[in-house]
């Protein structure tokens, strides 16, 4: 890598998911602006990877079970988190939702940020000196969207969640917010949204009338990170091209 900004200036930053597109864009991201990236996930070659390229740390673990999750933060001085794991599940319609898929879209995309969360926060108290925290949520928690049951509740669950934890950790000096990006398109999600049947009426209802990239989603949560959000906390913060506010 070149040289690196300050901005973060050495600041422990635990991204979730790190090995997937978004996650990644936010790693190289931080440490482009100067902050200790300590990349977290289940895929430990892909995350061995990231953090050799962005001289960071590779952390697996799984974010449905607790004791994971304690085991890999417990010893970690964090600053920031971005909660950015996640899992699409299934496109289904209430009616026809498999509970078990509903189940596990909840524990990785809701339950997972919260305990990430909650042993974050710990950590961060005990240190006290402030921090931030970024869910990645999705503009499915803001609109209905056909087929995301399962989906849309996750993410609303985990705006739920952002909110009280602005108002609960905010007297410590750590802000919590959220994002809500739009599709940004990959193999894995060409294949839904790439049709044009399904995908065409968004992008015609959106007043930018395109996906997002990775980076694009990336560069607002780092500046939510940033001391230049430093007045920001409660906040979802729509990326989604206009969508969801017309």
């Amino acid at each position: 890598m070149g040289a690196r900004g300050a901005e973060f200036g050495g600041r422990a930053v635990l991204v979730t998911g790190a090995s997937g597109g978004i996650g990644g864009a936010v790693a190289r991201q931080l440490a482009a602006q100067g902050a200790q990236v300590i990349a977290a996930g289940r895929d430990e070659a892909a995350l061995a990877a990231l953090a050799s390229e962005v001289g960071g740390r590779a952390l697996p673990f799984d974010l449905a079970s607790e004791e994971e999750v304690a085991g890999a933060l417990g010893g970690l001085d964090l600053w920031g988190v971005v909660n950015c794991g996640g899992w699409g599940g299934a496109i289904q319609t209430p009616q026809d939702t498999d509970i078990a898929v509903f189940d596990r879209v909840v524990a990785i995309n809701a339950r997972g940020a919260l305990l990430v969360t909650k042993h974050a926060a710990r950590s961060m108290i005990r240190l006290g000196r402030g921090g931030s925290i970024v869910n990645v949520s999705s503009q499915a928690s803001l609109v209905g969207l056909s087929g995301h049951v399962s989906y849309a509740a996750s993410k609303g669950a985990l705006d739920a969640m952002t909110r009280v934890a602005a108002l609960e950790l905010g007297p410590h000096g750590i802000r919590v917010n959220a994002v809500n990006p739009t599709v940004v398109m990959t193999e894995m999600s060409a294949f839904y949204w790439g049709r044009e049947e399904i995908g065409g009426p968004v992008l015609r209802a959106m007043p930018l009338g395109r996906w997002a990239t990775a980076e694009e989603v990336a560069a607002p949560i780092v500046f939510l990170l940033s001391d230049g959000a430093s007045m920001i906390t409660g906040v979802t913060l729509p990326i989604d091209g206009g969508f969801t506010s017309v």
